[in-house]
């Protein structure tokens, strides 16, 4: 099934735009206004997806769940799709996906990790498909992610739990896998260090936009504090995220870890052209029946 052709020159426009208007955005309407500007461009959310993900999505079971959360008063509500398992010992997946379609894109993405064995638990952000509104920003995705981990560890205690993360999802993946101890490893795909060393990579990546940017998702920092096997896997014709920032962070991980370069592999499509070598990684790294 093929997936959607990657917004590329939008997304890089929109985020060196964000970086590049902060000065004048800051010296008009405050820091807020900078913090909210690159909010709405780095998570571009709304409940729109693509067709190929509407019917991957079909036949999956709808999950809610509900968390009060420490960054405000009112209760949130996440929606999430679940792909279990036949196997009552097999293993269980959170998947966090990207910016801009929500939890719906990705069901191509989740069907095949459940080919290779797991149970998945797709989840939506605030501001994202049906999940509680609002604009996203990287701590409350990270608040939100905790919330669907700690739904996995009540319901599906006894089973060996991982973390994925695509894309944006990965500094996502990246920070809860840092946080918790229970993980049994984490999978991180077509990711990067942080967004400053994205734009870095950009045409006008030299301007020194660094310290405007706000959502900095700096996995990179974080990745080394992870205590499970950790799998980094991209595409090495990656025109997004270029190869060489997965590399990069994978570089900053504690053993056992294992890189993942996809001859051919996409933003969009590694996940698919790589799925003989994620069955190998996750036999050798992980230990996981094939």
């Amino acid at each position: 099934m093929p997936e959607p052709t990657a917004p590329r020159p939008r997304w890089r426009r929109l985020l060196l735009a964000a970086t590049l208007a902060g000065a004048g955005l800051a010296s008009l309407a405050g820091c807020a206004a900078l913090d909210r500007q690159q909010r709405e461009w780095i998570f571009q959310p709304g409940d729109r997806t693509w067709r190929g993900g509407l019917a991957a999505a079909e036949g999956m079971q709808d999950v809610w769940i509900d968390f009060q959360p420490q960054s405000a008063d009112a209760a949130v509500r996440l929606h999430a799709l679940w792909l279990p398992q036949d196997r009552a010992d097999a293993p269980v997946l959170l998947y966090l996906h990207g910016a801009r379609f929500d939890v719906r894109g990705s069901a191509p993405r989740m069907r095949r990790m459940h080919e290779l064995g797991f149970a998945v638990l797709g989840v939506d952000y605030r501001g994202f498909g049906r999940s509680s509104p609002g604009l996203p920003s990287e701590e409350l995705a990270y608040e939100d992610a905790r919330a669907a981990w700690d739904w996995l560890a009540t319901r599906h205690r006894q089973a060996r739990r991982f973390v994925f993360g695509h894309s944006l999802g990965g500094a996502i993946a990246v920070n809860l896998a840092a946080e918790v101890g229970d993980e049994a490893g984490l999978i991180v795909e077509g990711s990067f260090p942080s967004i400053p060393d994205v734009v870095s990579t950009f045409k006008w990546g030299w301007l020194p936009v660094a310290p405007l940017i706000t959502q900095k998702l700096d996995a990179g920092s974080r990745i080394a504090r992870v205590g499970s096997p950790v799998l980094v896997v991209h595409g090495d014709s990656d025109s997004l995220i270029q190869p060489a920032l997965g590399r990069q962070l994978f570089d900053r991980a504690a053993e056992p870890k294992r890189f993942v370069l996809v001859a051919g592999g996409s933003h969009h499509n590694t996940n698919a052209v790589g799925q003989p070598l994620y069955r190998q990684a996750l036999v050798e790294l992980f230990g996981l029946a094939p």
